[in-house]
Parts: C-alpha cells; sequence; structure tokens
C-alpha cells in the first residue's frame, strides 16, 4: 500500500501543476486584456475629443451660413450674437475691475 500514497502525490503534483499553468496562463490573459483595455480607452477619448470638434466645426457652419441667409436660420443667428455680445459685456466688466 505504499506505493499507492506515492501515486496519489504524483497525481496531486500534476494536478497542481496543471492549475499553476492555468492560473499563469489566466495572469497573462489579464494582462493582455488590461492593455486592450487601455488603448480601447484611448482610442474612445481621442474620438469623443474628435466628436466635440467635429460639433464646434457644425456649429460654426451652421452660424455662418444663418449669418449669410442661408437656411432660413437668421433667428438662431441673433440669438448666437446675444449671447456672444453678452458674454463680451461680461467680460469687460470684468476687466473695469
Amino acid at each position: 500500500m505504499p506505493g499507492q500514497g506515492y501515486d496519489e502525490l504524483i497525481v496531486l503534483n500534476r494536478k497542481l501543476d496543471d492549475l499553476f499553468n492555468r492560473f499563469n496562463n489566466l495572469k497573462v490573459q489579464v494582462t493582455d486584456l488590461t492593455k486592450g483595455n487601455e488603448v480601447l480607452k484611448a482610442m474612445l477619448q481621442d474620438r469623443e475629443l474628435k466628436m466635440k470638434e467635429l460639433e464646434i466645426k457644425y456649429e460654426r457652419v451652421k452660424l455662418s451660413g444663418a449669418l449669410l441667409g442661408e437656411g432660413g436660420n437668421a433667428s438662431e443667428a441673433k440669438k448666437k450674437i446675444t449671447e456672444l455680445v453678452q458674454e463680451i459685456d461680461k467680460c469687460v466688466a470684468l476687466l473695469n475691475r
């Protein structure tokens, strides 16, 4: 019967080695996924920045079209001009303090 205990020990060692190998493989996967996640986050941030820039450009084009009388956005242009004048007035008031 002493051989049976030795055989069980060998089986347990194999199982333990298998578990360590799985663990190490999972660690590598986690590292790879984490790096991939960081890359995707950076890409998302870049895309969001580009989207904001395009929205600003679109608003400028829309406003310039309205100022030129295109598309019937005269009321929107007047509103935007009023907002800009108010903002300029606030800036001038702050400078005069």
